[in-house]
């Protein structure tokens, strides 16, 4: 797996957070300023409550340690692109998936490695070799943040290009995707179908159990509609390359990226369950 985890996750997620940065502009980062209420509720969702449900689950649950800390890696990636293009299928507020997007994926920086060091030191003990939450910042900082700055660069910069390029991006970043989690999976083939067993319900169950609390949760704070269902496919749908590429780089061990390709299976499924649902029975106009 070295050549992998060393060379062609990497440069696949950086490829993918610049396609990321392509779809951003800077009245993206504006838009919070204007709807702070929806972005926050949106974000504490995202940052907080998902993590936290997630370690109860995996607290609650009969696990492997390293399979609780896999669990753990999902919850805390940011959510994916598939976000803002679900929202709009599902009439959604599309403005606010894209922001909450742009902004997790930004945090991510600092979120995901203080996450996943703790989780690593509760569930499996111990330092994870030569892993800390400042080198993980670094590596994380120069996958993801480097990139989606250089894409909201050069869509700032040259829009003309960014837009024409971006779907050819999007497929680009699709195929990538896809075979980052095929070689995750093939990586622990051997035992696949074990990890599945014991990964498998626990994934699914914080999928559907987050997107019920977002959608649920932000309806109690006030929310409409249209910010609940961007919302809830926000926390429903993570950056599954982001948490791979994270399991793989930082412990040299696609056991810990099972979880996320496991999740990122299943994801898709729920979510188009979901827009289904919200969608039943209401005119395109709604």
């Amino acid at each position: 797996m070295g050549i992998i985890t060393d060379i062609v996750l990497p440069v696949s997620l950086a490829f993918i957070m610049f396609s990321i940065g392509l779809t951003l502009t800077i009245g993206d980062f504006r838009r919070v300023a204007a709807q702070p209420r929806d972005f926050l509720i949106g974000a504490a969702s995202q940052i907080l409550v998902l993590p936290l449900v997630a370690f109860a689950l995996v607290s609650a649950w009969r696990i492997e340690p390293v399979l609780a800390v896999g669990v753990m890696i999902i919850a805390a990636a940011p959510g994916g692109v598939t976000s803002n293009l679900l929202t709009l299928f599902a009439r959604g507020d599309v403005a606010l998936s894209v922001s909450l997007t742009a902004i997790t994926s930004l945090l991510s920086v600092v979120t995901v490695p203080l996450i996943v060091v703790a989780a690593h030191q509760h569930f499996v003990g111990g330092p994870a070799g030569e892993l800390t939450v400042a080198g993980a910042v670094l590596r994380i900082f120069v996958i993801v943040t480097v990139p989606v700055l250089a894409g909201l660069a050069v869509r700032h910069r040259l829009p003309g290009f960014a837009q024409r390029f971006e779907p050819l991006a999007r497929r680009i970043s699709a195929v990538l995707f896809v075979l980052v989690m095929a070689g995750a999976i093939y990586a622990e083939r051997a035992n696949i179908t074990t990890y599945f067993a014991q990964a498998g319900a626990i994934t699914l169950t914080l999928n559907i159990a987050m997107m019920a609390i977002a959608f649920y949760g932000a309806a109690w704070l006030g929310l409409l509609r249209p910010q609940r269902i961007a919302i809830a496919l926000e926390c429903g749908l993570q950056n599954g390359t982001l948490a791979i590429a994270v399991a793989a780089t930082l412990f040299q061990d696609t056991l810990y990226a099972i979880p996320a390709a496991i999740y990122s299976l299943m994801m898709f499924g729920t979510a188009l369950a979901f827009v289904f649902l919200v969608t039943r029975g209401r005119p395109a106009a709604v």
